[in-house]
This record gives C-alpha cells, sequence and structure tokens, in this order.
C-alpha cells in the first residue's frame, strides 16, 4: 500500500498494492504493457484485420457448464476455419498468422463467449518464395468461414458428447442424453453462425492501440463504475439494440447478482486466454516472422513508442489529469488501519 499525490493539483489518495489476479481489472495494466512490448517485434509492415468468432445462445449455454472443454474447442476451430480457408488457393492461398484473445462477457457482463483475431493482411505462398498479399479491405469471405467454423465446432461437440468430457447440471441435467443433446443443437445447425471481420488496421500503432484495449480486458473496468450504494451497483454499458446516443446507457444490478455476472467470467486455472497460429505459432515464429520480412524486403520494427512514453507508466490525477507520483509506501506490517467504531470505543471506555 502507498499514498499518490498529484505533481500539479496536491490531489491524493490510497493506492493499494497489484494483487496479481489476471481478471482483476486493475492488475492488468501492468501485464498489458509488458505483453505489448513482446509483440512489437511481431508486427509486419502490412494491414491487420480484425476477425471475431461467436457461439450462438444453445452452444453458449453449454460453454457455461463446460468452460474449459468448450472455450478450448473455440479456440481450435476457429484458428484452424481461418488457417484452411486461407490456405485454399481459391481464397489466399498462404500460411497467415493470427493472435486470438477469449472474451466471455458481452457489455452487461452477460454470458457472451467469443474470440477476437488480429490477422496480418497476407501470408507465405506454399513454396515459401514469396509473400502473398490480401486484398486492401478484403481478408476472407465471412460467409465461408462460418459454415466451415460451424461445421468443425460441432462435429467435435458431439464427439465431446459421446466421449463423455461434457458434464450437465440443473436445469440443463438433461442434455448428458445424447437424443436431447442433438435436438437442442438442432436449430443451430442450419443457422448463421456469426463471423465478423472488420475494415484493416491504419499502420502498427492502431494495432498496438487495438491489443491494448482488448487482450487483458476483463468483464468490467473502473472507469464503468458509476456508484455504489444501498441500490446495489450502478455502471455503464452499450445496448448494441439501439443506435446513436442511446447506445449507452446505464444500469443498476443488486450487488449479488453483480457479484455472479462477474463471476460468470472467471476462466479456469491455467486457461490460456491469449494463443497464437500460423506465422506467430510457438517454437517457428521467430524463423517464420524473419522470412516473412525477408519475402517483405523489411527491417525488424523500431520501437514505436517515445522513450518517455515507454518509461512514464504514472496514472492520471482524477482531479486535474496530472500525473500522480508515489510520495510515501507503508511496509506490510505497517499498514494503516481505519479508525475503530463508536461501539467498540464505548466498550473499552466502560467500567
Amino acid at each position: 500500500m502507498s499514498v499518490e499525490a498529484c505533481e500539479d493539483c496536491g490531489e491524493w489518495r490510497i493506492a493499494y498494492n497489484s494483487c496479481r489476479n489476471r481478471h482483476c481489472p486493475k492488475c492488468q495494466g501492468a501485464a498489458a504493457r509488458t505483453w505489448l512490448a513482446e509483440r512489437e517485434a511481431d508486427l509486419l509492415p502490412v494491414g491487420y484485420f480484425h476477425v471475431v468468432f461467436t457461439l450462438p445462445a444453445q452452444v453458449a449455454d453449454i460453454a457455461f457448464q463446460n468452460k474449459a472443454v468448450v472455450y478450448d474447442l473455440l479456440f481450435k476451430t476457429a484458428s484452424e476455419t481461418m488457417l484452411t480457408i486461407a490456405a485454399d488457393p481459391k481464397h489466399l492461398g498462404a500460411r497467415i498468422g493470427i493472435t486470438a484473445v477469449l472474451h466471455t462477457w458481452g457489455s452487461a457482463m452477460t454470458h457472451h463467449p467469443h474470440v477476437h483475431m488480429i490477422v496480418p493482411g497476407g501470408g507465405i505462398a506454399p513454396d515459401a518464395c514469396r509473400w502473398i498479399p490480401s486484398r486492401p479491405a478484403f481478408l476472407l469471405p465471412v460467409r465461408v468461414l462460418g459454415k466451415l467454423f460451424r461445421r468443425l465446432f460441432l462435429t467435435r461437440l458431439l464427439a465431446l458428447h459421446d466421449a463423455g468430457r461434457l458434464g450437465f447440471f440443473g436445469t440443463m441435467a438433461h442434455l448428458a442424453d445424447r437424443r436431447t443433446f442433438l435436438r437442442h443443437l438442432a436449430p443451430v445447425r442450419t443457422k448463421r453462425w456469426v463471423v465478423y471481420a472488420k475494415a484493416p488496421f491504419a499502420g502498427p500503432e492502431a494495432v498496438l492501440a487495438y491489443l491494448s484495449r482488448y487482450t487483458h480486458r476483463v468483464a468490467i473496468s473502473n472507469s464503468r463504475l458509476i456508484a455504489f450504494d444501498q441500490d446495489g451497483v450502478t455502471f455503464r454499458y452499450k445496448d448494441y439494440r439501439r443506435d446513436g446516443a442511446d447506445r449507452r446507457q446505464a444500469m443498476t444490478l443488486a450487488v449479488d447478482e453483480f457479484i455472479r455476472r462477474f463471476m460468470l467470467h472467471v476462466l479456469p486455472r491455467g486457461f490460456h486466454r491469449i494463443r497464437h497460429y500460423g506465422l506467430l505459432a510457438g517454437s517457428t515464429r521467430k524463423a517464420s516472422l524473419a522470412l516473412a520480412r525477408k519475402l517483405l524486403d523489411a527491417d525488424a520494427p523500431s520501437d514505436l513508442r517515445d522513450a518517455d512514453e515507454q518509461e512514464d507508466f504514472r496514472p492520471p490525477c482524477p482531479c486535474c489529469g496530472g500525473r500522480m507520483i508515489i510520495i510515501e509506501t507503508f511496509e506490510r506490517w505497517r499498514q494503516p488501519r481505519g479508525p475503530p467504531h463508536a461501539s467498540a470505543t464505548n466498550r473499552e471506555t466502560a467500567p
């Protein structure tokens, strides 16, 4: 624990030490900065696309009771879909690189599992002799991606059910029966699965800015909290059914419901929510990126941030926007305590 004060206006506040939990909205700032510094070396001088794979509601219900298994399946099938369609000569005909990030929430903290992907606009040809660029504003056809993603996911989800690797409890216990399970999935077999591809980013700086917002995000950030009182917790969210200024809304939840929604998004222990595939996968990443730069006739990227920006991680002042500096640090055994309650004082002074 420490005390921070603003260099400009003198405002001060108590700053608590990091709990280092990956689901804590405050503690993810330093982790995101470290991760981004490492990712700068992976950037290529090409446009980057943002692709999103989303699970339909019927499958999201199954994922809720089988997080580790179904989230892992989401990663594998989404990445295999991208790599397969990209390698098809009818589309791109190249081996691409993927950075994938799992999110499990909607803006109101409801359960909404989906994977965000950052993909370079092009890839290495099968003969490894040339770089094949994508079209300027088009990477891969989303309808083709959606169909393959649906087929791969449902086939392997059924295989998991047959192998007894899915568990069902409470109101979903009846899905343990294979026929009931198939009937539950019947509507999504013909439904279009949502795969969304955004326009390419405007340069590597925009890629890093996006990654800094998405890679280490948790279900809700402190900046979205408005109030916490006897009525509950009030926070801002986006209602995507509305347009314009009406999209931004405020919601108040009872404390127990707010905690329940937040806990929906706590990942299983040891589960990796950021994964890399293709050119960016594992031990071959450095060699693949070196070959890609050679084919693109490009040097390794220089540091995109100024030295001052790299070193100055001090939080802004909530009053004037200046920088907060630490003016006092408490040792673990000397942390200040709040004043005693009046009732406790009365008991101590009573005869």
